[in-house]
């Protein structure tokens, strides 16, 4: 449990997030992330790859899909990228920048 002294605590709360720990080494108490492991992992089993591009291409096409046309039931039924939007309009102060629709990391 978090401790309530920290500041991503305190805003967790204010919110009304849930913040959750799980123990070092325990992947399986977090089911989400390991739903998603699983899904890249399927990925890695059931392909071959000509290439480190090809490798990296598809795991970007793979992000791609899933946060932008999967629905998670932890979002209600929303994508990831959905829920950025939603949290965009409606808390724009925990924003540095608008989210956009292109995969990649924010620089």
């Amino acid at each position: 449990q978090p401790s309530g002294n920290h500041e991503f605590d305190r805003l967790c709360q204010e919110l009304g997030i849930e913040h959750r720990l799980t123990k070092p080494r325990t992947p399986r108490t977090n089911g989400m992330v390991e739903r998603f492991n699983g899904r890249i992992a399927d990925v890695l089993k059931t392909h071959r790859f000509s290439s480190s591009e090809d490798l990296e291409q598809t795991l970007l096409r793979y992000v791609a899909l899933y946060n932008h046309q999967l629905p998670q039931s932890a979002l209600k039924s929303k994508t990831p990228m959905q829920t950025m939007k939603d949290w965009h309009q409606s808390h724009p102060q925990l924003f540095n920048k608008r989210p956009y629709d292109r995969p990649g990391c924010d620089t």
